[in-house]
This record gives C-alpha cells, sequence and structure tokens, in this order.
C-alpha cells in the first residue's frame, strides 16, 4: 500500500491509500475508458436510489467487532469519505443571441454568455468536465461502552457552488470558466454495544446515509454519487479496552468473533504489531496491522498494482497524454510531477525488493 503524505501517522497514511484507492487510474487520463466509471469503492448512496438498484449499490455499512473492557472503557469513532464535487467546464460565447437560461452559466452581464462543453483547449491545456472531491470527517469522541443504549449521532455538509475564470496567460481574456457544484449530503453513526461477557461487548457502528435524493429508480448512478458518502471508512480507537482480531481471534473468543456481521467493510488492527487499541474498517480487504511500502515515493491510487511497472508505464505517456493528466486536476499533475522528478536510485530502490511472505 502507498499513502500520500510521508509526514503522518502509520493509521493516517493507510486510512488515506484506502480513501483515495481507484480516484484515478493508470494512464490517469480523464479520457480513459476506465476512468469514465469511478468511486467503486465504498460509494453509501442515497436510500432511494439503493433500493431501486436491487443490492447492486448499499446506502449502509455495519462494523462489528469485538472490546474487551473495562468499567470506563471508551471508543472514539472517525467516520471519513469523499464528497464529490461536480468541476464542469464552460466556453465563452461570443456575441451570443441567446438569453441566458438558454446559454447557460454568465458572469456579469449578458454580453459574456458560457455554454458547458466536454471539454476546452487554451494555453496548451485540455480542460474537462471532471469530479473531483472533498475529504470529509465526522468525530464521535468518548462514548462509553457500558452503556444499555444506542448512541445516535446526526451530520451534514452543506451545498455549495463556485465559479472560477478561466483566462489566457498572455492576453488576459477569460476565454470559459470551472463551475464546481456540490450537493448537501447528510447521515447518521449509531453505535451500540452488546454485552457477551463480564468483560467482553460486541461493538455494532452503523452508518447510514440519509441524504434526500427524489425518484431513485429514475436517477443515473452519476447523479447518486454526488449524493453519496465515497471510499467510506471508519476509524475506531479503544481507551482502557483492548480490540479483539476478526482476522485471528483467541479460540475463547472465536465463537463470538464469529457472530460478528459486517456489511461493507472489513475491520482489522492497525498500528505497531501487537497493539490493539486501533482498528480501521474500510471496504477493502486488509491484514492485520498493513503496512506502508518504505521503498514508495507516493500515492500511484491503486494498491493491487507495482510501484515500479506504474512508475515505468507514466515515464512512457506521450507529451499528449501527459499534457491530459496535468490537466485533470491537483492530484493527477502531483502524480505526474512527483514521476517525472524521479532519479535513478530512486526508481532503483523500486526494483527487485525481497520480502517475507
Amino acid at each position: 500500500m502507498r499513502a500520500l503524505a510521508n509526514d503522518k501517522s502509520l493509521v493516517q497514511q493507510i486510512a488515506d491509500a484506502v480513501l483515495y484507492e481507484g480516484y484515478i487510474l493508470y494512464p490517469y487520463r480523464p479520457s480513459a475508458v476506465k476512468n469514465q466509471q469511478r468511486w467503486n469503492f465504498g460509494a453509501l448512496c442515497p436510500e432511494s436510489y439503493a433500493i431501486a438498484q436491487s443490492g447492486s449499490e448499499s446506502s449502509t455499512m455495519q462494523t462489528e467487532c469485538l472490546v474487551e473492557v473495562t468499567e470506563n472503557t471508551t471508543v472514539a469513532v472517525t467516520l471519513r469519505f469523499l464528497h464529490l464535487l461536480l468541476r464542469q467546464v464552460s466556453q465563452r460565447v461570443f456575441d451570443c443571441q441567446k438569453s441566458s437560461s438558454e446559454c447557460g452559466h454568465f458572469e456579469d452581464d449578458e454580453s459574456r454568455h458560457f455554454r458547458v462543453v466536454p471539454f476546452l483547449e487554451f494555453d496548451e491545456q485540455v480542460l474537462q468536465t471532471w469530479q473531483e472531491a472533498v475529504e470529509r470527517e465526522v468525530e464521535l469522541q468518548q462514548i462509553c461502552l457500558t452503556a444499555t443504549e444506542p448512541a445516535v449521532f446526526h451530520f451534514s455538509f452543506p451545498r455549495s457552488s463556485t465559479t472560477e475564470s478561466l483566462a489566457g496567460k498572455t492576453s488576459g481574456e477569460v476565454v470559459g470558466t470551472f463551475v464546481r457544484t456540490q450537493d448537501q449530503i447528510s447521515g447518521t453513526i449509531k453505535v451500540s454495544a452488546e454485552r457477551i461477557k463480564s468483560n467482553l461487548v460486541k461493538l455494532t457502528v452503523e452508518i447510514h446515509n440519509l441524504s434526500s435524493f427524489g425518484h431513485g429508480h429514475m436517477s443515473k448512478r452519476d447523479d447518486a454519487l454526488m449524493k453519496s458518502f465515497v471510499s467510506t471508512h471508519t476509524i475506531l480507537q479503544v481507551q482502557n479496552g483492548a480490540f479483539i482480531s476478526q482476522l485471528d481471534p483467541p479460540a475463547d473468543h472465536e465463537h463470538a468473533s464469529r457472530s460478528c456481521v459486517n456489511t461493507g467493510t472489513f475491520p482489522v488492527l492497525v498500528g505497531t504489531e501487537g497493539d490493539r487499541d486501533c482498528i480501521l474498517s474500510s471496504p477493502i480487504i486488509l491484514y492485520d496491522y498493513p503496512q506502508i511500502a518504505a521503498q514508495s515515493e507516493g500515492d500511484l491510487f491503486d494498491g493491487t498494482e507495482i510501484d515500479e511497472i506504474l512508475t515505468l508505464r507514466i515515464m512512457t505517456l506521450t507529451d499528449e497524454e501527459k499534457r491530459e493528466v496535468r490537466s485533470a486536476d491537483a492530484l493527477a499533475r502531483q502524480l505526474l510531477e512527483r514521476t517525472e522528478a524521479m532519479s535513478g536510485e530512486q526508481l532503483m530502490k523500486l526494483h527487485g525488493v525481497m520480502r517475507r511472505g
């Protein structure tokens, strides 16, 4: 696995690798077929859309795991996901005779009309309509695991809309705009604990997408995704207690462990091997104590690939392909610039590394 930043804690690095898994795939161009259907991991859609899809989509995620407890054990829950943002590119239409509502977005006056286009070329850039994403976090602190009633927490993030003018470097003339829009989303986190033994509870964390979404059966997936939680995962941290591994529980807890039901997510222990105070529950299957590859220079957004292979492939992209990558968004541009700046020594670190199975 890879992480976006090397100065973060191990848990944060792994969680970020999960958050951006599949964000954009090689050849890292928006026009590539594999980047036309995105956001396949951990997408919690609005309930009406999930019901209309007859089981192929979900509006809920459930984590269940065992915790060894005392009378003052508490758990902190952090929900993390991506909130999609639609970036539409518009081209300026000079001497437009249509009304503003017919032509599209306009900025200052009726003489400056803009129409939405699939892409816009100017100043050696190819700018395209694209779905960007904003990181969201909901943090719940000090939830008592000896409480008899479930705790339900509501959250929401508002709708937003911004416009960015696209001006030529030389002329300074506005030739188009980026209009970024983001839908309002809302949901709940339900935390409950069932006493299994005097010193053991089953912790359940349920995530529900409660965003309003009209008629789910008549909607396209891209529309539903704008109201979805994407790459959804949770980080659970316990105080005065210890988590039990779901993958390798001790014999005396094996029966209780098998009763845990995890829906759309897989909880594993994270941190230094042997620690049992933190769990990452993600839509991607991991082993306990996943690690970041020390020789990796940064995230390639595809944890199933080998860094060396992807790096060499990126280096062979044509100038035209690289131009499109740079124009996709900031993350794709950073990936390309980091790869182009790699030294021979850095590249050799990726080659021939031996690991114990």
